[in-house]
């Protein structure tokens, strides 16, 4: 390495230095994410409200309602006296769900046949979807316990087999846990989102301050000059990742199964992308606010497309075929395999080949139009 070059990445850390706020602000913004994407950034439904017109105030309905109460999906909120009661309460916000069990309903289901009504409220599909789901698999596990109490009782139920029999196994996260779905997808966006964010502005302060027209008339050659302004933001992004990484392994129990240098590798190809998309807009911009903003026209789709939050099969057809231009949906496929599955380059390199010509492309393309701005 020339002098020329260690030189500018010299200056580059004392840049970086001499401004601690902004330091602060990188160290500590990866840290604020994990936390809150870990613990608020959740699909698990639990403890929804639910509020209840019992009218048959019965034993059997009394047995219904505990296993409602049992189970961990609903919290037995409310006791209400009427259905206009319930609305209210619904239409509140108070809670989530209500249960009406008709007058009757012990006698008929003496007889047979009993119905309940479950309302929901739909103006949350998340926790609506779910909660539908978990009230129709207790009131069907409730309604087997009866059928199977009720054949036991005319000595019918002695050897009762239900004809078909699922037996589920989780793989890899057998808790559910959210957070292992999550963390990994801090990584990327913080290697993606810092690093274009940094290095655009970085280069753009150099602009503003006129100190680009001083480096240009100096011996420095172009490629020394853009080398030497990424090295310092890459060493900065791969500790920021390595400090999330870390936490998210200690603090919430993230596994690391599969090669950790397999991880730095993967990570390096994406974290290319990342500096090429920053230093393309630093062509672009001509302010810091300039450059920031082109970098989120990048990372909002990126975020969204990515399967960072939502699964990219429920998406339309024309947003599928809009993420494969997205670095992010490769690198979060190949990072969550890693860390939770395990799995070798043998499985994934067709996603890792896929960040390979992202990394060529896009970084080619901002080297140029980096030169030619600076001609």
């Amino acid at each position: 390495m020339n002098s020329r070059l260690l030189s500018i990445i010299r200056k580059e850390f004392i840049q970086i230095w001499r401004d601690p706020r902004t330091l602060t602000i990188v160290l500590i913004i990866p840290i604020l994410q994990l936390f809150l994407l870990g613990y608020s950034a959740t699909n698990d439904v639990r403890n929804v409200p639910l509020a209840i017109y019992d009218q048959s105030h019965s034993s059997e309905s009394r047995a219904l309602l505990d296993s409602y109460r049992t189970a961990d999906y609903f919290k037995v909120a409310f006791a209400v006296n009427s259905e206009v009661e319930m609305r209210q309460i619904i239409e509140s916000g108070q809670a989530k769900a209500g249960l009406i069990i008709p007058p009757d309903y012990a006698q008929r289901l003496k007889e047979g046949t009993a119905q309940v009504a479950f309302v929901l409220d739909g103006s949350d599909p998340t926790v609506a979807s779910t909660s539908l789901s978990a009230a129709q698999l207790i009131g069907q596990k409730h309604a087997t316990d009866i059928l199977s109490e009720k054949l036991v009782r005319s000595g019918q139920g002695i050897n009762i087999r239900l004809p078909v029999e699922v037996r589920t196994t989780v793989w890899y996260n057998p808790d559910l846990a959210s957070a292992y779905f999550m963390i990994p997808g801090v990584i990327g966006m913080v290697l993606f989102a810092l690093t274009a964010m940094l290095t655009a502005t970085a280069v753009v302060r150099e602009r503003e301050r006129g100190t680009i027209e001083q480096l240009i008339v100096t011996p420095i050659r172009s490629w020394e000059l853009i080398l030497g302004k990424l090295v310092p933001y890459t060493m900065l992004s791969f500790f920021n990742m390595l400090e999330v990484l870390a936490l998210g392994h200690w603090w919430f129990g993230v596994p690391i199964r599969g090669s950790l240098a397999l991880v730095l590798v993967i990570s390096a190809l994406f974290l290319i992308s990342g500096l090429g998309i920053g230093l393309f807009a630093s062509t672009i911009a001509n302010t810091q606010q300039e450059a920031m903003l082109t970098v989120w026209m990048t990372l909002l789709p990126s975020i969204f497309l990515s399967g960072f939050f939502f699964p990219i099969s429920a998406m339309p057809a024309a947003l599928q075929l809009v993420s494969y231009a997205m670095p992010l949906r490769y690198y979060l496929v190949l990072i969550r395999a890693l860390l939770l599955k395990g799995v070798g380059p043998n499985v994934l390199w067709s996603e890792a080949l896929s960040l390979v010509i992202f990394a060529v492309v896009i970084m080619s393309a901002a080297t140029l139009r980096f030169k030619k701005r600076l001609d």
